[in-house]
C-alpha cells in the first residue's frame, strides 16, 4: 500500500478517519483529506500500539488498522487461557467469541489452536464513501464474526470483480434484495450491508428488530442480498478513472470529454445502464434512446446491444432464474417512491404488499413513464415470473445522495426489509 501522509486524499483516507474517530482518536469530519488532525490522530494511535509515531500511515500501521477495520483479530491459545480471560483482554463480549468459533469447546481449549476474536466495534461503517474494496473487507469481517451467514458470488463484473451476495437464514421462503445497479446510487449498498450486520447480530443475541422476531425469520425464510450489482461503476464514481482502466479513452469520450464521473455516472464500466439491460420490453427501451439524446454508451439510459449483454445483469438474472424467489426488491435513489407494477402485469397481491411497504416506509407509490418504464430488473422479474417485484427509490435530493442521509434511509427501510421476508 502507498504510504498516506499530509495531503493524501481518497476513500482509504476516509475509511481511516472513520476508524480513528470510532477508536477515540478524534479527527473531526470524515472528509477524505489527510490534514493535521488526521496526522495527529495517527501519531497517537501509533504511539499507543507501540509503533513509530511518524503520523504517516505506512504498511505496518495500515496492517494494524486493517484488523480493526475487519473487526476481528486471530489469537493463538496459550496455557492458562480461558475464553473469559481472552474476552476481557480484548474488551469484547464472551458471546462474540463463542459465535465466531462454533468449532471450539469452551471448557477444553487446546494450546496452540487459533481462534477468531471479534472486536466490540461494528464492522460496517455508515459515514464513508462505500467502495467495492470496503464492501469486500466488510464481508470478510462479517463472515468471520458470524460464520452462519453464507457469502457467495453470482459471477464477475466486466472488470472481474466478484458479484457477492449473502444468504441470511435457511427457510423455504426465498426473497432477494439488491442495490447499486446504478453507480452513483452506491448508498444503497451501505443500506443493505448494514441490514446484513444488524440482522446477524440480532440473530446471535436473540433480539427482535422493530418488533420482528429475527430467529423466526431465519427459520422460515432465506434472504438473498446482493449489496453492489455494479462495483466497477461504483469505484469509477468514488475513486475516479485510473490510467490502467482498459476503457480509459472510451470512458472519457462517453462522459463527454470529462474526467469527473462523480456526479452523473450511473452506468457500468462499458457505459451500459444495467437497469435498462434486462429482457423486459428491451427493444422499446432501445427505441426510446434517441428521444433522450442517447446514441451509444454513456453515463445513463444506454440499454446495451442486447438484453443481458453485460456480465452484471446476466449474473443477477441467472441468480434469479436459479432460485424460486417469491419477492424481490431493487434499491435505487432518489425520490422516496415505490414502483410495483410493469405493464399492468402485477397482481393484486403485489399491490397490497406495495401499500404495506408504503405504510412502513412513508414512501409514496409511483408509476414509471417513458424510458424508465422498460428493461429494469423489477420489470423483468414481474414479466417473467408474475411475482411481486419492487424498485424502491430511497432518499431525497440530487444523486449522488450524501452519506449524511443514511440514518433516515435506514430508518425508513428497515421494516420493509424485514416485512419483505415474512409477508
Amino acid at each position: 500500500m502507498q504510504t498516506l501522509k499530509i495531503g493524501s486524499k481518497g476513500t482509504v483516507v476516509s475509511e481511516i478517519q472513520a476508524l480513528l474517530n470510532k477508536l477515540g482518536y478524534v479527527v473531526g469530519e470524515v472528509d477524505g483529506i489527510y490534514g493535521p488532525k488526521t496526522f495527529d490522530a495517527v501519531k497517537k494511535f501509533q504511539k499507543y500500539f507501540g509503533l513509530s509515531p511518524t503520523g504517516d500511515v505506512d504498511n505496518d500501521t495500515y496492517k494494524l488498522m486493517n484488523r480493526f477495520l475487519l473487526g476481528y483479530d486471530t489469537y493463538r491459545i496459550k496455557s492458562g487461557d480461558t475464553l473469559y480471560i481472552i474476552a476481557k483482554r480484548y474488551y469484547t463480549p464472551l458471546e462474540n467469541i463463542i459465535t465466531a468459533n462454533p468449532q471450539i469447546n469452551a471448557n477444553r481449549l487446546r494450546v496452540g489452536d487459533v481462534i477468531i476474536v471479534p472486536y466490540s466495534l461494528d464492522v460496517v461503517y455508515t459515514n464513508i464513501d462505500y467502495t467495492y474494496d470496503i464492501m469486500k473487507k466488510d464481508l470478510e469481517g462479517l463472515k468471520a464474526r458470524y460464520p452462519f451467514i453464507e457469502v457467495e458470488s453470482a459471477g464477475r463484473s466486466e472488470l472481474g470483480k466478484e458479484l457477492y451476495y449473502v444468504k441470511l437464514g435457511n427457510g423455504p421462503s426465498k426473497v432477494f434484495y439488491n442495490g447499486a445497479h446504478h453507480a452513483i446510487e452506491w448508498i444503497t449498498s451501505v443500506l443493505l450491508m448494514k441490514f446484513i450486520e444488524n440482522f446477524a447480530k440480532a440473530y446471535v443475541m436473540d433480539q427482535d428488530i422493530e418488533g420482528y422476531n429475527v430467529r423466526d425469520i431465519f427459520r422460515t425464510s432465506t434472504i438473498y442480498v446482493m449489496p453492489m450489482v455494479n462495483p466497477d461503476g461504483v469505484d469509477l464514481v468514488l475513486n475516479g478513472l485510473e490510467k490502467n482502466n482498459p476503457y480509459y479513452n472510451d470512458l472519457i469520450k462517453w462522459n463527454n470529454g470529462s474526467l469527473d464521473f462523480s456526479k452523473n455516472w450511473s452506468a457500468n464500466i462499458r457505459g451500459v445502464d444495467i437497469n435498462h439491460n434486462y429482457d423486459a420490453m428491451w427493444q422499446e427501451s432501445k427505441n426510446a434512446e434517441a428521444s433522450y439524446g442517447i446514441y451509444g454508451p454513456g453515463p445513463t439510459r444506454y440499454s446495451g446491444t442486447s438484453p443481458e449483454s453485460e456480465s452484471e445483469s446476466k449474473a443477477v438474472a441467472n441468480l434469479t432464474r436459479s432460485n424460486n424467489f417469491r419477492l424481490v426488491i431493487a434499491y435505487h435513489t432518489q425520490g422516496e417512491l415505490i414502483y410495483w407494477n410493469f405493464q399492468n402485469l402485477a397482481s393484486s397481491e403485489a399491490k397490497a404488499i406495495a401499500i404495506i411497504f408504503s405504510q412502513l416506509s412513508g414512501y409514496d407509490l409511483g408509476e414509471t413513464t417513458g424510458i424508465t418504464s422498460y428493461a429494469g430488473y423489477k420489470d423483468w422479474f414481474i414479466g417473467k415470473f408474475r411475482r411481486p417485484g419492487y424498485t424502491i427509490e430511497v432518499g431525497l435530493g440530487e444523486n449522488p445522495l450524501p452519506i449524511s442521509q443514511f440514518n433516515k434511509i435506514y430508518s425508513d427501510n428497515i421494516k420493509v426489509l424485514l416485512e419483505g421476508a415474512t409477508i
